[in-house]
Formats: structure tokens, C-alpha cells, sequence
């Protein structure tokens, strides 16, 4: 653990004190909020043995660079999830032999194709970590990483769901493919749904980001392109709503019923 960074809001501060309280340097509370939800907030940090600072919310903010906190931030260790994508490929591989047959998980991946706004990213890092996904791969150019803002809105997610930053998208869906990772795109004019799709095997699914949606060499370089039907007037869906569709398509197609 190392890299001290700055959490903020219940649900991100919440998740870590949960999952590795170890790893918490400080948490800061503002007295002035005296409801229920400080209360047990309050009452968790002082059973967790954190140490516990007043903070008003003009500290706060300047500590999470936004209003946004809700009362509540921290300093913590960054943790180390994987460390590459490499890595999280090969275990996986090495889990289809030496785990039992319904212990055995197939690849799930999350692929975004130019996501920008921190809001939509911590979503889909939410969403992703609701349906079971493995890691989410992003370009490292026009695309956003993970800030204070991110982690918030993900709700403890950016701390559970490994995000990988990559130089060439195009180069990394190929190596996904050398490892029989079918790389399925969503696009608006695909003629094939995505209910019609076989997402049971090793999948990587990838979304456009906002706006202009998968660049076209991206779009080249997938397997298959499915739409997500459309019923109303809109065209198009948020990004982090996608994915949300798409994702949980794929849990519901493998679980075991």
C-alpha cells in the first residue's frame, strides 16, 4: 500500500472502511452533522479503530475538491489490485484448470471507448462491479482516470474493480481475441440485438464514450456489433446506463439457474 490519496462521500469512505480498514490513514467528519447517518458512520469508524477528525465542510472540500462530500472524506493508502492486465488474464486462465467446474468463471470484461466525464466513469465502474466484471480497459488518451470524483460516484467501486489504462485499444482487444476473448461491440446500427448475443463464454464488451460512440478502428476491430433495442424517442442511452444493459444481460445469461 502506498500513494495516500483522498476518499469522499458515505458509500466510498463506507466501502473502504469495510473492506480494508487497514489501509485508512484518517477519516474526517464534519460535527455540524449530527443525523443518523453520521451517527452509524461515526459509530463504524470508532469500532473500526480508525483515527477520527473534525472537519468543517470548507476543509473538506478543499481536501476533496468538491461540495460534494457529504460530511465525510479520507486520507488511505492506495491499494493494489493486479497489476496488469496480463496478469488478470493468466489467473483467470490458470482458474479454468485448477478450480472446480462450478467455481470456474469466464472472462467478463468492460471496455470503454473514450469516456471522458468522471460522473459517467464511476458508474459504469458501479455497474461493473454489481455484475462480477474482471477489470475495465480504457485508452489512455481522451478518456478519464480515476480521481476523487470517480470514486465517489462509484460508490466504493474504484477500489474493487481493476481499471486499465491502455496505449492502443485496437492492439489490446487483438491480444484479448489471442486469448479467445470474443470482443462484442455496441453500436446503433448494428442489425443483430444484443439479446440475440452469446455473452455465456469469455466476452469483452465494449461501449462508445459520449457523444460521437466507438471510434471507428474500434468498431473495426470487434468480433460483432449488437444494438440495445430501442423503444421510445431518445436514441441513445447514457454510457453507464449501457453498460448497465449489457452487463447484466451477460450475468443473466450465466447464471445458473
Amino acid at each position: 500500500m502506498s500513494n495516500p490519496k483522498v476518499l469522499f462521500g458515505f458509500h466510498a469512505v463506507g466501502v473502504r472502511l469495510k473492506t480494508a480498514p487497514q489501509s485508512i490513514i484518517e477519516i474526517y467528519a464534519d460535527p455540524s452533522r449530527r443525523d443518523a447517518r453520521m451517527r452509524q458512520f461515526v459509530d463504524k469508524v470508532n469500532d473500526a479503530g480508525v483515527r477520527l477528525i473534525e472537519a468543517d465542510g470548507m476543509r473538506l472540500a478543499k481536501m476533496a475538491g468538491s461540495h460534494g462530500h457529504q460530511g465525510v472524506a479520507a486520507r488511505v493508502h492506495e491499494l493494489t489490485l493486479v497489476k496488469s492486465l496480463d496478469e488478470l488474464l493468466e489467473q483467470l486462465e490458470a482458474a479454468q484448470v485448477t478450480k472446480p467446474p462450478a467455481e470456474r468463471e469466464q472472462a467478463l470484461i468492460l471496455v470503454l471507448d473514450g469516456v471522458t466525464d468522471p460522473h459517467n466513469l464511476g458508474a459504469c465502474l458501479r455497474v461493473a462491479d454489481g455484475a462480477g466484471v474482471h477489470a475495465v480497459i480504457a485508452p489512455k488518451d481522451h478518456a478519464a482516470g480515476i480521481n476523487a470524483t470517480v470514486a465517489k460516484v462509484a460508490s466504493g467501486a474504484a477500489e474493487t474493480v481493476p481499471y486499465f489504462m491502455v496505449t492502443n485499444l485496437a492492439r489490446t482487444l487483438n491480444e484479448l481475441k489471442e486469448r479467445n476473448i470474443w470482443i462484442i461491440g455496441t453500436s446503433d446500427v448494428a442489425t443483430k440485438t444484443l439479446y440475440q448475443a452469446d455473452l455465456k463464454g469469455p466476452v469483452a464488451l465494449v461501449l462508445g464514450g459520449e457523444g460521437d460512440g466507438m471510434r471507428q478502428l474500434t468498431a473495426k476491430t470487434c468480433d460483432e456489433l449488437v444494438s440495445i433495442p430501442m423503444r421510445g424517442a431518445v436514441e441513445s442511452l447514457n454510457v453507464s446506463v449501457a453498460s448497465g444493459v449489457c452487463l447484466f444481460e451477460a450475468l443473466r445469461q450465466r447464471t445458473r439457474v
